[in-house]
């Protein structure tokens, strides 16, 4: 989960480093650092944000025409400048080394190479590379060759790139189970985690893939795989063109990305669903070219995600077997992976996930493909991604860049993404006829003026965030297809706002939950008006009864009066299929306006990063 940017030029890269650095903040922001050259490899880190290591650097006066650069988001050891990257290795030619991932077989290196006189001085696991780098080049004096051998003795996930005092005019970079890519410029040649980092100089890049090892200066690259040899084989990977653009990863008029995410989902849904907006009927080939003969063969649905994404599965499991009749498992990724589950050859995996880096789904996948899944549909944000690229069908949420870690928009284009799959696999298991699929193409349609409706409610939304933000603990409450989205919203508010919240089907009050009510904690209800709005009013009168303080979203059409201590903002009226998505807006708006008021940090909470690339 932490950012990694190098660049090698023929000019002063250091501003480089730190821009690519300040958009890779979302990935960590514990600790930064990087390694530049000047008369040797001169280093700089700092406890704190990248702006720490910003003012650093202006301090220093540094410059350098080749550097590696990290933000970090700890995993072994406290996030302090001693542990911040890049890590030394000493000896007669110094290695400098930043880190993505986690070694899990760190402990045994470490004793190794310290029965071999090497001193460490932190508490991570990511040191032990750039000390192992170090003992191979005594070895095989062969820069390049001792990286290959270090990484065959890595068990994990990494990204790493690495630099060498006495050469420093390359550097070499690795991957395994952690996202890198190539930046091929005209001045130079670059490395990072993410595009965003490298739109500063270049959109033409290369996507490193599993096991790919590769050295680039400020005129060439070459590129190895080393999964069948320790050495490496010569590959060709492609250069491909990004279409993102700088502008889209600033703020505008915003405040914060959250803010800015919030207000982007109609547009974002929009583009989501774009493929419908002129067309009269569904066809299965959205999701891919073998997707009809996919969803013919396909008997049941098994959803692996994390998170939010998460949510959006268990959404999509009511919607699978209301509208199209098909069996659902909705399963944490990263229980799933541990789990001695039976494979049915006829079920679609689904798997989920804003970045399709997220360590725990990509795992999942990998596994229920192993166990004898046959067929897999990655639903992601990001075309070149390792998730599209490890499924047999995809289709791209269009969201565009999220930077903000608290996902808004990302989740409801999945659940855009998931009503169209419902929609193509009613039709071919003919649960439709064709006027409820015309209906449904233009329920759709209407999603994101609908959307564009619910986000008038902010005013009301603010007002209520003065009187939360005072509060330590918060109650959720949904039923059916709506759980998850109190789920969703309990995750916002606790992620951004640190007021602990937790999410009940409302049914489950009187089985516990109901002996944390009192007037200290709010209790917040999505009351859409459906078929299970009257048990759902029983529920909240259960609340009230207990001096409890109901926070309701009800529908227009939903008749419950506000009282004293009952509160109510309404939406629209009931929006059937649609109702989940548009309920998610007002969630996602009181979590902003509470951490608004707490004074927290919105875009960067405290101990999270927004791509889960480690285990």
């Amino acid at each position: 989960m932490c950012g990694i940017i190098g660049a090698i030029a023929k000019a002063n890269v250091v501003p480089v480093l730190l821009e690519g650095l300040q958009r890779l903040e979302y990935r960590g922001y514990d600790s930064a650092g990087l390694v530049f050259t000047d008369y040797g490899l001169k280093r700089l880190r700092t406890a704190g944000r990248v702006n720490q290591l910003c003012k650093l650097v202006e301090q220093e006066k540094a410059q350098g025409f080749s550097g590696i650069a990290h933000t970090r988001w700890a995993t072994h050891g406290k996030p302090s400048e001693q542990n911040a990257h890049p890590h030394f290795s000493g000896g007669e030619s110094r290695i400098a080394v930043v880190h993505n991932g986690i070694i899990e077989n760190h402990e045994s290196i470490r004793t190794f190479l310290k029965n071999h006189g090497y001193h460490f001085s932190s508490e991570t696991d990511s040191e032990v590379i750039a000390h192992l780098i170090a003992f191979k080049l005594i070895e095989i004096h062969d820069f390049f060759k001792a990286v290959c051998l270090s990484v065959a003795e890595l068990q994990g996930a990494y990204a790493i790139a690495v630099m060498e005092e006495a050469y420093p005019e390359r550097i070499i970079v690795a991957r395994h189970g952690a996202p890198l890519i190539l930046g091929i410029g005209k001045n130079g040649n670059y490395v990072a985690s993410d595009v965003s980092a490298l739109l500063q100089v270049t959109r033409n890049v290369i996507y490193l893939e599993e096991g790919d090892i590769a050295e680039i200066s400020n005129h060439s690259f070459h590129i190895v795989n080393c999964l069948n040899n320790q050495f490496g084989e010569p590959v060709n990977r492609a250069v491909h063109e990004s279409r993102l653009s700088k502008e889209e990863f600033g703020l505008g008029s915003y405040a914060h990305y959250m803010q800015k995410e919030i207000f982007e989902q109609p547009s974002a849904v929009a583009n989501t669903l774009e493929m419908v907006s002129s067309t009269r009927s569904i066809t299965p080939n959205l999701f891919g070219s073998d997707a009809e003969t996919i969803f013919h063969n396909t008997r049941q649905i098994l959803i692996l995600a994390c998170g939010t994404s998460y949510h959006a599965g268990l959404v999509a499991r009511y919607w699978l077997e209301k509208v199209a009749g098909m069996p659902c498992t909705v399963e944490i990724a990263s229980e799933y992976r541990y789990r001695n589950p039976v494979a049915d050859p006829a079920t679609l995996v689904v798997a989920i996930s804003q970045s399709g880096e997220t360590a725990d789904t990509l795992a999942a996948l990998d596994y229920a493909k192993k166990l004898g899944h046959t067929y897999s549909l990655a639903i992601c944000n990001v075309p070149e991604s390792a998730l599209i690229r490890q499924a047999d069908l995809r289709f791209l949420t269009r969201a565009g860049p999220e930077i903000g870690v608290a996902s808004t928009k990302a989740f409801t284009t999945q659940l855009a993404s998931l009503l169209l799959l419902t929609v193509t696999l009613a039709k071919m298991r003919h649960k439709l006829s064709a006027a409820e699929e015309h209906q449904l193409i233009m329920t759709m349609r209407h999603l994101p003026k609908a959307l564009q409706q619910a986000l008038k409610v902010e005013p009301e939304v603010k007002h209520w965030a003065q009187s939360f933000a005072q509060k330590r603990h918060a109650l959720f409450l949904g039923r059916g297809v709506h759980y998850p989205i109190a789920m969703e919203g309990a995750l916002k508010l606790k992620e951004i706002s640190y007021i602990h919240a937790e999410a009940y089907a409302a049914g489950e009050l009187k089985h516990g939950p109901l002996a944390l009510v009192d007037n200290e904690i709010p209790v917040v209800a999505i009351a859409p008006n459906n078929q299970l709005l009257g048990k759902l009013k029983s529920n909240l009168q259960e609340v009230q009864a207990r001096g409890g303080e109901l926070y309701v979203f009800a529908d227009a059409d939903s008749q419950i009066t506000p009282s004293d201590h009952l509160h109510v903002i309404r939406l629209t009226e009931y929006a059937g299929l649609l109702s989940p998505i548009l309920h998610t807006i007002p969630l996602q708006l009181l979590a902003y306006h509470v951490a608004l008021v707490k004074g927290t940090d919105v875009d960067k909470p405290r101990n999270l990063a927004k791509a889960v690339t480690v285990e």
